[in-house]
């Protein structure tokens, strides 16, 4: 996909959150030069950046069919869960259900949670219509919240085998707060639903190539293959000289059965641009330092000086 990107930046007071008027809100923005996706955010929870329905329905086109994930993507998760004995499968990021079909398919057992209501409805729909399949008769989708993950999802004994946060899911909690500790928090919860043994395996996009130079790196998408014409314009919000906030606007081309005209279609979503030690370091502090951590880039084990990854995939095995 084509790729634009836009810088914008913003100096607040370091003792308050949002700037005197007639500034609003920082992450509450809503002008016509710079929103996120989702205009409203629930009072207790995740903002649903698929709120309106819209986003999910495009993106659903956008990543294709539930086979639309690539080989080599399906060939390194499912490798990597075989790998580390994991049958009992927790998806914290589900969406419309695309892993979770992929590992339903591969055997595995799988409990499947998001924050949209309007992305689960694909993942319902299914479910019901392969209800005669036995593993999709057994499939449990539920909706969550990560920040409330240990009420929301009941845990099997002593935890999951293995749970996946991926798609660069993680990094659409905002960072509300300036101090980082809702993610914190959310990712204490997702640890909390792995077994010691189990493994978390959670990704987010290479967000330290991007800052550094005004672009996504250059690579095949590794996780979806999609028909559909795409622009990606990238935008990236600074708040007192530090990166707050990347917005991607998408623009894609949907084909039209009626006139064979496409249609174009845009929406935004907005995520927390993770850098690659800082988000070590706390996925480390989740699991109190009780774990085994390894890195890969875009599913190869990374090495520095290679070329920059599009993607980094986190591996951590609960030790305590």
């Amino acid at each position: 996909p084509l790729s634009h990107t836009h810088t914008f930046s913003l100096s607040l007071p370091s003792h308050t959150t949002h700037c005197p008027a007639p500034c609003r809100p920082v992450v509450g923005m809503v002008d016509n030069v710079y929103r996120t996706r989702s205009l409203g955010v629930a009072a207790v929870g995740l903002p649903d950046q698929y709120a309106d329905g819209k986003a999910a329905k495009v993106w659903q086109l956008y990543i294709g069919d539930t086979q639309s994930r690539t080989d080599e993507y399906r060939n390194a998760v499912v490798q990597l869960l075989r790998q580390h004995k994991c049958q009992r499968i927790l998806d914290v990021a589900c969406g419309t259900g695309v892993d979770s079909i992929m590992l339903l398919e591969e055997g595995f057992t799988v409990v499947s949670a998001d924050a949209s209501d309007k992305m689960l409805k694909y993942a319902l729909k299914e479910r019901w219509n392969r209800r005669k399949e036995e593993a999709f008769d057994n499939w449990v989708i539920e909706e969550a919240n990560w920040l409330t993950l240990p009420r929301d999802i009941p845990k099997p004994g002593d935890g999951f085998d293995a749970v996946i946060c991926l798609g660069n899911s993680f990094a659409h909690l905002p960072d509300f707060k300036g101090d980082q500790s809702d993610q914190k928090l959310a990712l204490q919860n997702i640890g909390s639903m792995v077994k010691p043994g189990g493994i978390l395996i959670i990704d987010h996009r290479n967000n330290d190539a991007i800052l550094k130079t005004g672009h996504v790196p250059q690579g095949k998408n590794i996780y979806y293959k999609s028909d559909l014409t795409s622009d990606i314009s990238t935008s990236v919000l600074y708040v007192n000289s530090k990166p707050h906030m990347v917005t991607l606007d998408y623009t894609l081309h949907v084909p039209n059965e009626v006139d064979q005209q496409p249609d174009v279609s845009t929406f935004r979503l907005s995520y927390y641009p993770h850098r690659l030690e800082g988000f070590t370091e706390i996925l480390k502090g989740a699991f109190q330092g009780k774990c085994q951590h390894s890195l890969y880039g875009d599913f190869k084990p990374h090495c520095p000086g290679q070329d920059p990854p599009c993607y980094f995939i986190h591996v951590v095995k609960k030790t305590g």
